[in-house]
């Protein structure tokens, strides 16, 4: 790909493949995919979940409650997860077989413990920025590719604040899996439809 295209590489982390406190089934099938992809890319961006203990996104701090409920927080519906990705541990760490030394950046998201974050660019109150949309507005990058886990959340947020910001924006849908709780999957196709987002097969690339 051109200096004006970016892959981000979305939350393949330890707590989200088999075995880790939020899997994401077959979470681990990508991993081979992603780094395939991202050796076409010379821009690539990885998130990391990277969230305090107690954070307010897991079901734990809400006495009473379990995961995949959902509440009302002040920046709108908050499904409840396991405890998942906390900082320093184990379960936050990037997959061992993640291969992507040509990656500029690293962005963590999610370490207000106040507020959950889904997106690459915004924290889940839709204005808080993470910094991601002026680096790549300095980097001069037009056109943003989404893969990663899980498809229904932190990819499709991402993909769709992507396009608020004017990139031409793809989700491969192929190097996604989703966790599709309460029919969250369908629900975050027709968003990222909505928004323009072009859901795309990596053989397309």
């Amino acid at each position: 790909m051109d200096s004006t295209s970016v892959l981000i590489v979305t939350d393949i982390q330890n707590d989200f493949l088999p075995g880790g406190a939020l899997a994401v089934a077959d979470g681990h099938a990508i991993i081979p995919l992603v780094n395939d992809l991202a050796r076409r890319f010379k821009n690539v961006v990885i998130t990391q979940d990277w969230h305090p203990a107690h954070h307010i996104s897991f079901a734990s701090s809400h006495p009473g409650r379990s995961p995949f409920d959902v509440i009302d927080l002040r920046y709108g519906p908050q499904v409840l997860w396991p405890d998942h990705c906390v900082q320093g541990s184990f379960g936050a760490a990037l997959a061992d077989g993640l291969d992507i030394p040509h990656a500029q950046m690293i962005i963590r998201k999610g370490y207000h413990a106040h507020t959950d974050s889904y997106s690459s660019f915004f924290e889940a109150d839709r204005k808080t920025p993470t910094g991601l949309t002026g680096y790549l507005f300095e980097r001069g990058i037009e056109r943003v590719y989404v893969v990663g886990l899980a498809t229904d959340f932190c990819v499709s947020w991402s993909a769709q604040d992507a396009r608020i910001h004017g990139f031409e924006t793809f989700v491969i849908e192929d190097a996604c899996r989703a966790i599709d709780t309460n029919n969250s999957l369908a629900a975050a196709s027709a968003a990222m439809d909505a928004a323009g987002v072009r859901r795309i097969a990596s053989a397309a690339l």
